[in-house]
């Protein structure tokens, strides 16, 4: 039973996306069909997460057969805990030097339209809108609308679907902390954010922001509430 969660999901993820003839029409009628399910969800989310997009599948098969018939093992235990981990994290640096490369190809090529300006620190905006009341400082708290999305569109957090957020402006990314003080209230601005005034390289949950992204937001500034230490202009 030695690495049963592991092989159970691996297994699962490798029947689900491999071109051999496998019957997925299972019925979950049993606590076991459930668990057995359960397995593969949590398998291929783990396998997404870590950006492993290709297995072969008979050498696969092979492993986990020698290991439940106990046969002797092609590769020691540790040596073969050692491989994945090795590769595991080349897919992970090529991963991270790929968002890199995409995301400055992208500012670089945005930084040329029109309307957008760029900041000392890398930071591109687009006024959308011109405010008309205070802008904030970092000790300073602030009400607003947003959405998030990857520089392909893809919406990855936003605040339409209920309430405004409400947050203290110097506790939040870098880009988003330099953009509001740039903003005042009413004011609707996009920007676009480097992964250095970003997330960087940490891995965000829920998966869809990866390491070394560019983002943008599109930010609408509702209300500026003053900190203790600010005094309003």
């Amino acid at each position: 039973m030695r690495n049963l969660l592991l092989i159970s999901t691996f297994v699962a993820f490798v029947f689900s996306s491999c071109s051999q003839d496998v019957n997925t029409n299972v019925k979950l009628k049993s606590d076991l069909d459930s668990v057995s399910y359960s397995l593969g969800i949590d398998i291929a989310k783990s396998l997404e997460r870590g950006y492993v997009d290709e297995l072969n599948y008979n050498a696969f098969i092979k492993g986990i057969e020698d290991v439940f018939n106990e046969k002797d093992l092609d590769i020691a235990d540790d040596q073969a805990k050692q491989i994945i981990q090795n590769h595991f994290k080349q897919l992970r640096d090529a991963k991270i030097a790929g968002n890199l490369e995409e995301g400055q190809k992208f500012l670089e090529e945005n930084k040329k339209k029109e309307n957008v300006k760029v900041t000392e620190s890398g930071l591109q905006y687009e006024i959308i809108k011109e405010g008309e009341g205070i802008s904030p400082t970092p000790t300073d708290t602030v009400v607003v609308h947003y959405r998030g999305t990857l520089i392909d569109g893809t919406e990855f957090d936003s605040s339409h679907d209920g309430d405004p957020a409400t947050f203290p402006v110097n506790r939040i990314i870098p880009g988003w902390t330099e953009g509001l003080q740039l903003m005042k209230e009413g004011a609707n601005y996009k920007l676009y954010i480097p992964t250095e005034l970003g997330y960087g390289e940490r891995v965000r949950p829920g998966g869809a922001i990866e390491p070394n992204m560019a983002l943008i937001f599109d930010v609408e500034l509702i209300e500026v509430k003053k900190g203790p230490e600010s005094t309003e202009e």
